[in-house]
């Protein structure tokens, strides 16, 4: 199962955590695994190359992680809200694959 971990400060998302295989289909066919990290890999990619904010990205295999301060979340307020709509939404079609979370920091 993949797992999102959306941070928040104060109400405002200020990064998030991707981390596992949604173990949908075979490596190659799983929809649920390429739906999340097209929509992670465009959100980190906005976030950083569009925004040109200095966020902390990671990734390796079955891990993404994307962290900012408040102040710069802020800027990335749109793109951050619109990840967590899109995973919120294939966590409720696909629940046995994806789990979307909240963690204050």
């Amino acid at each position: 199962m993949t797992t999102v971990t959306f941070f928040k400060s104060d109400d405002i998302i200020c990064g998030f955590e991707i981390s596992g295989h949604s173990d949908f289909a075979e490596e190659g066919s799983d929809i649920v695994c390429a739906a999340i990290s097209s929509a992670a890999y465009m959100t980190a990619n906005t976030i950083t190359e569009i925004l040109h904010i200095n966020a902390q990205v990671t990734e390796d295999d079955g891990l993404m992680k994307v962290r900012m301060s408040p102040n710069d979340a802020l800027k990335a307020c749109d793109i951050l809200s619109g990840l967590k709509l899109h995973l919120t939404a294939l966590s409720e079609q696909y629940k046995n694959f994806i789990k979307v979370k909240f963690s204050e920091v």
